[in-house]
């Protein structure tokens, strides 16, 4: 997500975790804040293929846990986790590939609402 818009949508069964579906939306050579749920070995190493920083929330019974580094990782997640909250977490369909047909356009509404908060000029407009 740049800027308060969604780049990248991966819709997974319910019974794959959060953590396994980060290999499909992983971007390259950036830093992931993710929340505990990602705290495991296998996301650890997903993240460091990518060549990304990681700054994920650590579990309250990790050794190297340290609660003044979360709290400053929530603070700068809070306006991303802000904007999921209010999306639709609801399908309609059942089965994977009309849920991420969902999923995409979602995201594509999301989008188009943001550009017109910002009130960026449309891309498809007459030429003069």
């Amino acid at each position: 997500m740049k800027k308060g818009f969604i780049t990248k949508v991966a819709i997974t069964p319910a019974n794959v975790t959060d953590a396994k579906g980060l290999k499909h939306i992983c971007p390259n050579e950036s830093v992931i804040y993710a929340d505990k749920g990602y705290a495991t070995q296998a996301v650890h190493d997903i993240i460091q293929k990518k060549e990304c920083v990681n700054k994920v929330i650590l579990k309250n019974n990790m050794k190297e846990k340290d609660f003044e580094r979360d709290a400053k990782i929530s603070k700068i997640r809070m306006p991303y986790e802000c904007v999921f909250s209010k999306m639709d977490k609801k399908s309609r369909y059942k089965g994977v590939s009309k849920n991420q047909f969902q999923g995409f356009m979602q995201a594509i509404a999301h989008n188009f609402k943001k550009l017109i908060a910002i009130n960026v000029p449309p891309i498809f407009s007459r030429c003069t």
